[in-house]
């Protein structure tokens, strides 16, 4: 299992990953990095520990506000699959109905050229 190292606030944090995270948990523990600097350049030595706690606040609410989103987006998707299954029904009636209706137009048609045939003989 591969092991990093992390450094956030100066501080530097060794873990382990699952293979072929490694990057992608360096570019999060540099995400939270950010952050930490960040506010601690708003705030000032406010505590490392308060610092963090600020700074998982800050990533739990726009994951809250990207779930928020993705629900958003899959009731949408949903929505938009309910209206496409009743247009499709819609359209297989009025198939339907046009059909039967061509049907009684080649029936009367049928009765028409029978008529004119019986008439010639």
């Amino acid at each position: 299992m591969p092991q990093i190292a992390v450094t956030i606030d100066g501080k530097t944090y060794r873990m382990a990953c699952a293979e072929g995270e490694e990057e992608h948990l360096l570019g999060l523990g540099a995400g939270l990095d950010a952050r930490v600097s960040q506010l601690r350049g708003s705030f000032g030595e406010i505590g490392d520990l308060r610092l963090m706690v600020m700074a998982a606040l800050m990533v739990a609410d726009e994951l809250d506000e990207a779930k928020g989103k993705l629900a958003a987006a899959h009731a949408e998707i949903t929505e938009l699959q309910e209206r496409e299954a009743q247009a499709a029904g819609g359209a297989r009636a009025g198939d339907a109905r046009l059909t039967e209706h061509l049907l009684g137009v080649s029936e009367i048609v049928e009765r028409i050229a029978a008529k004119l045939e019986s008439g010639r003989r």
